[in-house]
């Protein structure tokens, strides 16, 4: 990853210490769609756990549960009904994944500003950032410098339209500062941007992640590292290179849901690496 001047991510990565328990590893949410739309729901919560989150919980809609307890084990779920229950049901989590096949209704809008209320850091991603098109500011409005957007350059363009023309650094570093909130701007050579400045280029990016769901498990490793009281910035950019090196370390053949299972031996070299 070519850095400006920064930290490296790996000194901050929140490895467990002997006393460690569940709790004080994180708790992450996943906001899942209807029962015809859950998988994204169940990678992003996947790839939350496989990263180290302690615990995770899939939040749905109740026509959508029966679909999804099977098809989980770790993974804990909670059916919600309206915005008082996703409330509770969310209350006390640490971060939570919000946009994954979620719906680009004003369901998803109204989740979105009642998570903003919890204190969890949010990561919005996909419907949750194509809802908000030609009405940005009202994401905006409920988001704080702990939270992060996850956008391809479509979605881009529809939060932050013309922006792309500065080129893609500036473009991210001002769509930060607009936000209030990391960007995390998706591609080849993906820009990862604070509102405070602070900017990271990803240069292991691999092509192999050019199938569908990978965004999903991006934005699950993004969340459960911020679970785990990871910076969101370092998160972000730590989970965009294990990201992509996950994907190397398949190659041909990669498909979404081979992600999660790749990140304990990427797990294993960085911490190897801590060790020495």
């Amino acid at each position: 990853m070519t850095e400006h001047a920064l930290p490296d991510w790996r000194h901050a990565f929140p490895w467990p210490s002997a006393d460690t328990h569940k709790h004080r590893r994180g708790r992450m949410g996943v906001i899942s769609g209807k029962a015809t739309q859950t998988g994204a729901a169940r990678l992003a919560a996947r790839a939350g756990l496989r990263i180290g989150a302690g615990v995770v919980r899939i939040l749905c809609p109740p026509d959508a549960a029966q679909v999804i307890a099977p098809a989980i084990e770790a993974i804990m779920l909670t059916p919600f009904t309206g915005s008082e229950t996703l409330f509770e049901a969310a209350e006390g989590m640490d971060a939570v994944v919000v946009g994954p096949a979620a719906g680009v209704n004003d369901a998803t809008v109204l989740n979105i500003h009642t998570l903003a209320e919890t204190g969890a850091a949010l990561v919005v991603d996909a419907d949750g950032l194509t809802v908000f098109e030609h009405r940005a500011a009202d994401l905006f409005r409920v988001l704080d410098r702990d939270d992060v957007l996850t956008p391809h350059e479509g979605e881009f363009r529809r939060l932050f339209p013309g922006l792309l023309d500065l080129g893609r650094v500036e473009a991210a570093a001002t769509a930060a500062a607009r936000a209030k909130a990391v960007v995390v701007l998706k591609g080849p050579a993906t820009i990862i941007a604070a509102p405070d400045g602070r900017i990271a280029v990803n240069d292991n990016g691999s092509p192999w992640l050019a199938t569908a769901g990978t965004g999903d498990v991006l934005a699950g490793m993004i969340g459960g590292l911020i679970a785990q009281r990871m910076d969101s910035f370092d998160a972000a950019r730590a989970a965009v290179w294990m990201h992509s090196a996950a994907a190397q370390g398949f190659g041909p053949g990669l498909i979404a849901e081979d992600l999660p299972e790749r990140l304990p031996g990427v797990l294993a070299a960085l911490y190897a690496q801590a060790a020495t």
